[in-house]
């Protein structure tokens, strides 16, 4: 049985579409990624999942029980992170971690200290007087201290500085490893390629795609930007499979190369190469890879 299901969910604010029609699973022990830029529905859909909000159609069902009528047995099985974090500034962790293993009824603060050994966290200092960052960091703890076999993570990595951000992506894979489903949302393509068995591609509330993400990043390309001694034949690039949109001004060319980069880099050792420069795409040219640019499905 899928941990999470969607079966044709939809919400709406009055004419404003904030889910159409999703349908997607995530099955047990798998990292999943709901990916889309900000204002694509990713919240709303942890929202509906977790029975904060309610949707206009369509069902959902997590361990196989209906988010409406059986959310208190779902929230008692799972750990949150909201994408919007935040509590009384005036407690600190170590009391927000208390007060919800009293709720849990749980002794202790189970896996708290070690969590927060791990992120740097400091568990007795007030929330109001830490960064956004450490405030993060506090709510990764109390999502996953009481080891709940789902984590909903929306946006995990917001606020994080670079080293945290690699901490919480191997927890993820430890995580999955353990046999924990992970669903978390994000706008980075690079964490979710990292961290991820399968994503959701999702725009303006839609499903655009649920694939392995391999197979996302087989489809995916990179921005290539070349510069050498002095100029040379662009032709000898654009004959290369999988390059595109090649300009060339004075001793520099660009280019979008996908696939398999041995023959762009054996072409440009025939030269000397004085610069070189990979970038990703940007997300909404992933997301159009998949969907078209006037909103085709």
């Amino acid at each position: 049985m899928p941990v999470i299901e969607t079966a044709v969910l939809s919400k709406y604010y009055g004419e404003t579409r904030a889910l159409d029609g999703v349908s997607m699973t995530v099955e047990p022990g798998e990292a999943f990624g709901f990916l889309g830029p900000n204002g694509a529905g990713k919240t709303t859909l942890i929202r509906v999942l977790t029975d904060l909000l309610h949707p206009s159609s369509g069902s959902a069902t997590v361990f196989g029980l209906d988010t409406r009528a059986e959310s208190a047995a779902i929230r008692a099985r799972l750990g949150n992170l909201p994408g919007d974090y935040a509590y009384d500034p005036r407690l600190t962790g170590r009391e927000i971690v208390s007060f919800f293993a009293e709720l849990r009824g749980l002794s202790g603060l189970g896996r708290a200290p070690q969590l927060a050994e791990r992120f740097e966290a400091d568990l007795d200092r007030r929330l109001g007087e830490l960064s956004r960052g450490n405030r993060q960091k506090i709510g990764l703890i109390q999502a996953a201290f009481h080891d709940p076999e789902l984590l909903l993570l929306d946006e995990p990595t917001a606020s994080l500085d670079p080293l945290m951000q690699e901490e919480f992506l191997a927890f993820v894979a430890e995580q999955r490893d353990r046999g924990v489903t992970v669903f978390f949302s994000s706008h980075e393509l690079d964490e979710i390629e990292r961290a991820c068995d399968r994503v959701a591609i999702v725009r303006e509330g839609s499903l655009v795609a649920v694939e392995d993400v391999a197979e996302v990043t087989s489809r995916s390309f990179k921005h290539v930007r070349l510069e050498f001694a002095e100029p040379v034949d662009p032709d000898e690039f654009r004959r290369i499979q999988g390059v595109s949109d090649l300009e060339q001004a004075g001793a520099r060319i660009t280019f979008k190369a996908a696939g398999d980069l041995d023959a762009v880099v054996k072409a440009a050792a025939a030269h000397t190469v004085s610069d070189i420069e990979l970038t990703r795409p940007t997300l909404e040219e992933v997301v159009l890879t998949y969907y078209g640019r006037a909103g085709r499905r």
